[in-house]
């Protein structure tokens, strides 16, 4: 996501391994000039299993290995699911078809079909392509992108080069 531009660069869908190997293989290609926004767990009192506990520890490697990629004054801050919730409805009940509806509403209608933001194939809208989690995405980055300076850092040691 380009805040700048408030245009959806790429999205994809990778397995945590290859996103780890991503980081790897373009380690030199433009660092200093990014900035790292990445979904946080929260505890709400219910039990979890494995997936969760998975989840948080790649979140914890995920934000190792994006430090390489920030500028040494920038800090890579977490976005809780509340946090999106709040910005983009205004409400904790929020449900997954209201935050999908409030990121939709942000985006111009130029593609083809009923919801010209997502628009058809032959006429794709700016968020063309877009399911399941990859729209859990795009809310912590328009969530960060509005909310950086109040958001929580990620805690890191020092940086790792």
């Amino acid at each position: 996501y380009a805040p700048n531009l408030h245009e959806v660069v790429k999205h994809e869908i990778l397995p945590n391994s290859d996103l780890a190997q991503w980081f790897d293989e373009h380690i030199d290609a433009s660092p200093d000039r990014l900035r790292f926004a990445i979904e946080s767990i929260a505890s709400y009192g219910m039990a979890v299993g494995k997936n969760v506990f998975e989840t948080a520890e790649w979140s914890g490697i995920i934000a190792l290995l994006a430090q390489k990629f920030t500028r040494a004054d920038e800090q890579i801050r977490r976005v809780y699911r509340r946090d999106a919730k709040l910005f983009l409805c205004h409400s904790m009940r929020a449900k997954d078809a209201n935050i999908r509806q409030a990121l939709i509403d942000q985006f111009p209608a130029i593609g083809g079909g009923k919801i010209g933001q997502i628009g058809t194939v032959k006429e794709p809208g700016p968020l063309h392509g877009f399911a399941k989690d990859k729209w859990a995405a795009l809310a912590v980055a328009i969530t960060a992108k509005s909310q950086w300076e109040t958001l929580e850092l990620f805690p890191l040691p020092k940086r790792i080069r």
